[in-house]
Parts: C-alpha cells; sequence; structure tokens
C-alpha cells in the first residue's frame, strides 16, 4: 500500500443513500433468502396456489410453497406479506447495485443468505456478532470509506455470553444454517472425538461458517454453545472485542440483512493483537495489520477519542501484544500522524 492512501471518503450523498437503505433494511420483519423473485400462481383442478420463485444463494431456480386455495382470507394475507417484502427486496437490491458500482462493499449471496437466517432467528437481535473480513466489510460501508477489501469464504460469528432466543430447531445451529437452502454439514474436529466448532458447506467448496467465543485464558478450547445445540472455539481476548457492538447492514446483490459487528476501534485493536497470536500465519497478520491500520487511520482524523476511549480498556497482558505490532503499524500510518499518537500514548507504547 506504499504510496497509495490507506483509504478513500465515500461522498456524502452516497453515505446518505447507504443511511436509507440501511433503515428500511432495519425495518423488515423477516429477510427473504435468495434474490427478491416473483410469485407464481399455480392450478390445481378448481383450486389456485401460491408460490415464491427465486434464485437461490447458488444461483439455481428455486420454488418456496405459500400454500392456498387463492381466496382464503388468512393465505391472501401471508402472500400479501410476501408480496410487500418482494417489493422492499427488489428496489433495496437496485439502491444497493449503484451503491456497488461507486465501491460499498457487498457480500457474496451465500454469506448473504447464511446472515439472513441468523438474523430471522433472532441471533443478532440477542447479541450474536458477526466478526472477522465480512465484519470489516460491513465497518468500510457504515464509516463511509473505501479500501482493499479481501475475498473470504470465512463466515465468523461470535456471542460473548448466552443468547436469549426464543426459539432454535432441534437441530440447533446446523439446522438454522440448512434453512438457506446450502447443504451445510459439520467440520470434522482436528482431534478425533471431540466435537465439530464449525460447518461448511459440502462438496468442493470452502465456504464455512466458525462458531466462537472468548476463551477464559490464553488457550483455544471447544465450548458448549448450548442455546444452539452447538459448540464453539473459545478464543483468546475475544470478550474484549465483544465487549461493545452495534447494529449495521450487510449489503449483497441479494438484498440487505441488518447484522451486528464489533465497535470499529476495538476491531482494529483486537486485529493488531490477534495479529501478533498468528505466529506462523505471515499473510493473515499482515492482512489483520493492514485492515487494523485502515479503521485507525480513519477514526484518527475524523473520529478523534474512539482510538483512546478503546485502549483504556485492553486487558493489561494484552497490551504488550499491541505493542508488538506498533513498528508495522507505524509504517501503514506514515501519513497518519494523530491516529498512531492516539493508539500509542493509548497502549503506553
Amino acid at each position: 500500500m506504499s504510496g497509495f492512501p490507506l483509504y478513500q471518503r465515500h461522498d456524502q450523498a452516497y453515505c446518505a443513500q447507504l443511511a436509507n437503505i440501511e433503515q428500511a433494511a432495519a425495518g423488515q420483519d423477516k429477510v427473504l433468502l435468495g434474490a427478491p423473485g416473483t410469485i407464481l400462481e399455480h392450478r390445481r383442478g378448481d383450486l389456485v396456489y401460491y408460490a415464491r420463485q427465486y434464485m437461490n444463494a447458488e444461483g439455481k431456480k428455486q420454488e418456496e410453497s405459500l400454500g392456498g386455495p387463492k381466496g382464503d382470507p388468512t393465505v391472501e394475507a401471508r402472500v400479501q406479506e410476501v408480496r410487500d417484502r418482494i417489493l422492499l427486496g427488489k428496489d433495496l437490491v437496485n439502491r444497493i447495485r449503484e451503491l456497488a458500482k461507486l465501491g460499498f462493499q457487498v457480500a457474496d449471496n451465500k454469506t448473504c443468505a447464511t446472515m439472513g437466517v441468523l438474523y430471522n432467528h433472532g441471533l443478532f437481535q440477542a447479541g450474536a456478532v458477526l466478526v472477522g473480513s465480512h465484519a470489516y466489510a460491513v465497518l468500510l460501508n457504515s464509516l463511509g470509506i473505501r479500501s482493499v477489501s479481501y475475498e473470504t469464504e470465512d463466515v465468523d460469528i461470535a456471542r460473548g455470553r448466552q443468547l436469549a432466543l426464543e426459539h432454535v430447531p432441534t437441530g440447533g445451529l446446523l439446522a438454522i444454517l440448512k434453512e438457506t437452502g446450502i447443504a451445510f454439514v459439520e467440520v470434522p474436529p482436528m482431534n478425533r472425538g471431540e466435537p465439530s466448532t464449525s460447518f461448511k458447506q459440502a462438496g468442493a467448496t470452502r465456504f464455512h461458517v466458525d462458531l466462537l467465543v472468548p476463551s477464559g485464558d490464553d488457550s483455544f478450547p471447544t465450548i458448549p454453545v448450548p442455546e444452539l445445540n452447538a459448540h464453539a472455539t473459545g478464543l483468546p481476548y475475544l470478550a474484549y472485542l465483544l465487549g461493545q457492538s452495534q447494529m449495521a447492514t450487510l449489503l449483497s446483490r441479494h438484498g440487505a440483512v441488518p447484522v451486528r459487528i464489533p465497535n470499529p476501534a476495538r476491531f482494529a485493536i483486537h486485529k493488531l493483537l490477534v495479529s501478533r497470536l498468528r505466529t506462523n500465519m505471515l499473510v493473515k497478520s499482515q492482512k489483520d495489520v493492514q485492515q487494523a491500520s485502515v479503521l485507525l487511520a480513519m477514526l484518527g482524523e475524523h473520529r478523534t477519542g474512539d482510538i483512546e476511549d478503546a485502549c483504556e480498556d485492553l486487558p493489561a497482558s494484552a497490551r504488550s501484544l499491541v505493542r508488538r505490532a506498533i513498528p508495522e503499524v507505524r509504517r501503514l500510518l506514515a501519513a497518519h500522524a494523530g491516529a498512531l499518537n492516539e493508539l500509542e500514548t493509548g497502549i503506553g507504547a
């Protein structure tokens, strides 16, 4: 990135367009999975039944039965609800398409469907948090900036404490994920006999979902998540990242999904300490520092005090890890003295 700016700000008018999309997306009681589609009528003898036809997350045509017969008040009310969602979905897709041309981050359709089922089951509303590179992309949009994006097939979902969910299918998180229409299966664990903490699309694909929770120490234990009938990988210092979160909107060419993401300053600082934990993963460590520096540069210039506030809550044992990343950060933030000074002061570098 040397010689190039870490980020560029979007025009205020485009940020206003995003805000309108976010407001509309937040009003959805349920997110349609796949492209919005259309309502079809199928005749069976003298009766007419409804269905929604749409393209699913894998680009295949699919039909969802809406019941019947036509004329039944309960059925008509249900079909009208779906029709309203389709109209809103098509409007959102058209507006998102324009923002994508302007450099806003847009997730792939499988990630959108995955976020959609989690939202429909109330996970984000109950406190689950999207982390990792997909959260970074959402943060870029919400901060009104554009930068280098990173293609990823990893979807990372974290929760800090037990989620107060009203209803979870008998099959738990795996059953929820299968509602996307994607053939999810459990990923066999590294150690035989241990439960899985990850789910992937069956077949020759790398698309997968990892479930994460805070670790009580520096280890990476497997921890039960009873409310999702699943297990998660414990991560050191994840509790710090999840300490502050906010609702935002994930954009895709199939629609917009409200998701919960971490506070941007905490996300950046957590990326720095994680980069030092990845002792044998140089490329990922460099990506972590790059993403952190982009966010720090923006916050240091336009949201003074956010970095300092995030540093105050950083555990003492994590400060040495962040300090070890400072030489690399200094090179990237050479043109952003304010952000660098706020970070160094905050961690006592």
